[in-house]
C-alpha cells in the first residue's frame, strides 16, 4: 500500500515538475517578446474574452426571453412496467422458496 503512496507522489511530483517547467518556458518567452507587441496581444486575448462574455449574456437572454418562466410539476410516469414485471416474478420466486 505505501508503495503505491509513494508512487502517486512521485508522480504527481513530475506532473508538476512538468507543468512548472512549462509555465517558466511561457513567462520566458513571453518576456523576451517586445513591450509593444506584449500590449497588442494583451488587448486581442482581452477583446476575444470580452466578445465570447457578450455572445454567452446574449445567448441566455434570448433563450430565457423566449420560454415561459413556469415550472410545471407532473407526476413520474417514466416507471417501465417490464421492470416491474421482473420484480414481481422474482418475488414470486423468492416467495416460493421462502415458504417451502
Amino acid at each position: 500500500m505505501s508503495k503505491l503512496l509513494n508512487a502517486n507522489k512521485t508522480d504527481m511530483k513530475k506532473l508538476r515538475d512538468t507543468l512548472e517547467n512549462y509555465v517558466a518556458k511561457i513567462d520566458t518567452h513571453w518576456k523576451s517578446l517586445p513591450v509593444e507587441r506584449q500590449k497588442f496581444l494583451t488587448k486581442v486575448f482581452f477583446s476575444g474574452y470580452v466578445l465570447i462574455t457578450v455572445i454567452v449574456i446574449v445567448n441566455i437572454c434570448i433563450s430565457t426571453g423566449q420560454r415561459s418562466n413556469t415550472i410545471s410539476i407532473n407526476h413520474i410516469d417514466g416507471i417501465s412496467k417490464k421492470l416491474i414485471e421482473k420484480r414481481s416474478t422474482h418475488n414470486e420466486i423468492v416467495n416460493s422458496s421462502t415458504k417451502k
